[in-house]
């Protein structure tokens, strides 16, 4: 029997976006980051969408984003966003109800397993994206990751931008354009 990583992706994605902030993400670069396919992340952005976690906008200058603060946005908000209620199932069968333990058996699993859904969803309601952003480990001790791999020709990394920017706003260099 297996069990969905959906919940993990969508806990990924979800504080890829906290993360980069404001910026809209696109699809493939969810993807990326994932290492899954586009069209997995897409569908579950419709379903982070429906329940109003993320908004997207269509478009070359597109992408997704959160649609409110992280520190908002509780585990179990994702959780019941891209999962069917409940840790565990019972039998798809019903037990016989000829044997001593078929009889009794999915009424004593079913307080066993409403005891463990409440504990479950007791931890994940207390548990924010922004708290999982700050467990994170800033890699090569950047205080923020790079949401696209690579550069386009010619294009200048954020922290380039902005020293330029700044460059700008302190008269030292004069502006191009």
């Amino acid at each position: 029997m297996s069990t969905s990583s959906r919940f993990a992706v969508a806990v990924h994605v979800l504080t890829l976006m906290a993360w980069s902030e404001d910026e809209p993400l696109k699809s493939e670069q969810l993807a990326e980051s994932v290492n899954t396919n586009t069209v997995v992340i897409r569908r579950m952005l419709c379903e982070l969408a429906e329940a109003k976690l993320v908004v997207s906008q269509p478009g070359s200058m597109g992408g997704s984003r959160l649609s409110r603060n992280p520190a908002e946005i509780t585990l179990l908000d994702v959780y019941h966003a891209v999962e069917c209620p409940g840790v565990f199932s019972l039998h798809r069968q019903p037990a016989s109800q000829a044997c001593p333990v078929g009889m009794s058996i999915e009424s004593v699993l079913g307080s066993v397993f409403a005891e463990t859904n409440s504990a479950v969803e007791h931890v994940l309601a207390g548990i924010t994206v922004r708290d999982v952003m700050l467990r994170l480990k800033p890699a090569n001790g950047k205080s923020r990751i790079h949401t696209r791999a690579a550069k386009l020709p010619g294009e200048m990394s954020p922290d380039q931008a902005q020293s330029i920017r700044k460059r700008m706003r302190s008269g030292t260099i004069a502006k191009e354009h």
